[in-house]
């Protein structure tokens, strides 16, 4: 890499360009990743200042010169976040994510999106997270994966496969959206009631609800089990934010519910549905993970 000095003029303005072109996918690849809007946000920026100082004559490809550098930058920080994270109090779950600006966070498709598939992906490694998302969710050819992870292409493939093989394992077929969406909305309703026996039945026999609130006193830092558990911590958030509005956000694709209180969000609570009902709750009450959700809305605006 030809590292230059700092760009003027036209020159800036046509890196800049080119660069805010790519970020949506940029940031995808790096969200996914990471699973951290923050993260994310700065893997992107880094791979800005990276975009600036290249000889860019010499790159005959720039999107697939970003999505090398934004990739590799993501395993990197996705390595030294693995020590943070096993620290953590609780719980650990990412960050969600805004996708009302864009639906699928610059992808083809919006798969690897889903809080849900998003926590069975952090239980990779992060080359295997790469390699997955390249291709399951930016349809990356095999040969480009290799080549942004320095692999061969057997080697990449048989990555993906175990990858997809461990994803299948550990999730549940997905019902129809309005099928989600309904029982979504009874849980709302249930919810901001404080009803218990609404609660419980929308709830799946083997629900497990998990809340990540990094040490939030009052907050459960081990999975809650069983649908009357889960129904009365559900209830309990009345006493826990009083006053709390309840009403429907869009966060990683889908519908979810967002608590405000005094003008800012509380909680953000996804689901996941099968069959029985909402079999899994993932409740975010961390403070800085959801100022990231509230953030996220933004990314796309001003320039890099």
């Amino acid at each position: 890499m030809d590292e230059r000095g700092p760009l003027t003029g036209g020159a800036l303005e046509e890196a800049a360009e080119v660069f805010q072109r790519l970020r949506p996918r940029l940031f995808g690849i790096a969200y996914r990743v990471l699973g951290s809007v923050s993260e994310a946000e700065d893997v992107v920026q880094d791979a800005w200042v990276r975009w600036q100082g290249t000889d860019r004559s010499a790159v005959l490809d720039p999107g697939a010169f970003l999505a090398k550098t934004t990739t590799r930058l993501a395993i990197n920080v996705a390595q030294s976040a693995r020590a943070r994270r096993e620290a953590y109090v609780g719980p650990w779950l990412p960050e969600p994510v805004d996708t009302s600006v864009d639906p699928q966070v610059g992808a083809e498709r919006g798969e690897a999106l889903e809080l849900a598939v998003l926590v069975v992906l952090q239980k990779l490694n992060p080359v295997e997270r790469a390699a997955y998302v390249l291709r399951e969710a930016f349809d990356y050819a095999y040969d480009e994966i290799a080549g942004i992870l320095q692999l061969t292409q057997a080697n990449t493939r048989q990555i993906v496969s175990r990858a997809r093989k461990r994803l299948t394992a550990e999730r549940r077929d997905p019902v129809d959206t309005a099928q989600h969406r309904r029982l979504l909305d009874a849980f709302v309703a249930a919810a901001r009631h404080g009803d218990i026996a609404a609660l419980e039945h929308v709830l799946s026999a083997d629900v497990v609800s998990y809340a990540d609130g990094n040490g939030m006193r009052g907050v459960a830092r081990v999975a809650v089990v069983g649908p009357e558990r889960v129904a009365r911590i559900t209830a309990f958030a009345q006493k826990f934010f009083p006053g709390a509005e309840y009403g429907i956000a869009e966060a990683n694709g889908r519908p979810a519910l967002l608590l405000i209180q005094g003008g800012a969000a509380v909680a953000l609570v996804t689901v996941t549905v099968g069959p029985d009902g909402i079999d899994a709750l993932y409740w975010v009450l961390a403070p800085d993970k959801l100022r990231a959700y509230e953030r996220s809305a933004h990314r796309f605006t001003g320039r890099p």
